[in-house]
């Protein structure tokens, strides 16, 4: 049975194939943005109030009052001093090999004194206050507060603010360790575009902050798309992905393997092998048939695969570089032979995984680089989330008098070409008798 589309780069009509393939439907859904739009303006207009009657009939919460739902720092040392010791060791040393990465992206101020004394720089300061949405109820993602919370800590972001939706009351204690071991510093148990509206406009529980980060549904999604210019936003993710490049030396299970791993993720997720070798696209087709049903998540994964994956035979591997560059994916498998030599080709990838042994779910947990990447060929264009998306940079400019003179004269010519006139007698000013308007 054939779980996968096969495609062939020698084919006349591999190219339209590719794109079709490639084509992802990420028009807004109105119906979403309207519900979310009307929830927004509510929290803007009614504060805790509206927050409260928002988590009472989604998450049926009994509570009268937004204070209750924020958990004191004792609840989340009890998770963490609950969780099962290999769990505590295992978070514990992600966050240790995340935070370690994440320090090596530190940006510092910098400037230099040109010869007349004008001194130009650039000074570095952190955001002060930062939401983080991590997902609850039906997912659980204690990686996403690793990959979200240290980077903003790392930063010197003074005040982290976690949300977290907790249906019916149900916490995760793996969640809220995580919170703690990152240094988050206030946690409520909120969800939806209700807390996007909250972070993003404050109400009399809880503060305003600067930037939002993290993954959500479609609500929370939509909310911060709504929500961005009055804050920041980290970005707008799409399907999970993966494009896999293996020269066919590669253990076949573990590649069958290694797309399932995206594809578990969501129906819409994507995998892609890229390989020239046919007898091992093959046996990579006969691990998925094999493997398939002994999946947990077979269902996710099998509509992932039918709908919007393939395995790829191409003509080399110059040409599966080329195709990875115009598919930009999020995660990129070098499973090769001499990875550090074919990853000079490489342009446009969120995350790139180089040798056989280096599989993506490391990636997504405790490697040290980031797991929150640009998806739907954004990569072309954007970059891992990491410390410099938490800091803010501010120019420094501090002309001298003899300076002021070089500089003004510059200015007041290209401000004269523009019609600016203000603009250049402001500079004149500087080095001129004041003239009388």
């Amino acid at each position: 049975m054939n779980r996968i589309k096969r495609l062939s780069s020698a084919d006349v009509a591999f190219n339209t194939a590719l794109n079709q393939l490639l084509s992802f439907d990420s028009a807004q859904n109105i119906t979403v943005d309207k519900t979310v739009a009307d929830i927004l303006i509510d929290i803007q207009k009614c504060g805790d109030e509206a927050l409260l009657r928002y988590t009472r009939f989604f998450d049926h919460l009994n509570v009268i009052s937004v204070s209750e739902l924020e958990l004191p720092r004792e609840r989340l040392q009890q998770a963490l001093d609950e969780l099962p010791a290999i769990q505590r060791k295992a978070l514990k040393q992600a966050v240790a090999r995340v935070r370690a990465y994440h320090k090596k992206q530190s940006l510092q101020s910098w400037s230099y004194t040109e010869s007349d004394g004008t001194v130009l720089g650039q000074k570095i300061t952190p955001l002060n206050r930062v939401g983080l949405y991590v997902p609850g109820g039906k997912a659980s993602y204690p990686s996403s507060v690793l990959m979200n919370a240290i980077p903003a800590k790392v930063a010197g972001v003074s005040e982290l603010i976690m949300v977290v939706p907790t249906p019916d009351g149900k916490q995760n204690d793996l969640v809220l360790a995580a919170a703690l071991v990152c240094g988050v510093d206030r946690v409520f148990t909120i969800g939806g575009a209700q807390a996007i509206g909250a972070l993003a406009y404050g109400t009399e529980t809880i503060p305003r902050v600067d930037k939002i980060v993290g993954p959500g549904n479609a609500y929370v999604a939509a909310a911060k798309r709504q929500v961005f210019g009055v804050v920041g936003i980290d970005m707008i993710a799409g399907p999970s992905e993966i494009l896999v490049i293996c020269d066919g030396m590669t253990d076949p299970n573990w590649i069958a393997m290694d797309l399932f791993s995206q594809a578990e993720h969501d129906e819409l997720a994507q995998a892609i092998l890229l390989s020239p070798d046919a007898a091992f696209i093959d046996a990579v087709a006969a691990s998925i048939n094999q493997r398939l049903e002994a999946m947990p998540r077979r269902a996710i994964i099998s509509a992932s695969l039918e709908n919007r994956s393939a395995l790829i035979q191409v003509q080399n591997l110059d040409e599966a570089c080329i195709i990875a560059n115009h598919i930009a994916p999020e995660h990129l498998e070098l499973s090769v032979k001499q990875p550090e030599k074919w990853v000079k080709k490489i342009k446009n990838a969120g995350a790139i995984f180089l040798g056989q042994y280096t599989s993506e779910a490391l990636g997504d947990y405790c490697a040290g680089p980031n797991h929150v990447l640009p998806t739907s060929g954004t990569a072309r264009f954007s970059s891992p989330l990491g410390v410099y998306d938490f800091q803010k940079r501010s120019s420094l400019i501090q002309v001298s008098k003899k300076g002021a003179k070089k500089l003004g004269k510059i200015a007041s010519i290209l401000a004269y070409g523009e019609g600016l006139h203000a603009h250049a007698m402001s500079a004149e000013y500087r080095y001129k008798k004041s003239k009388k308007l």
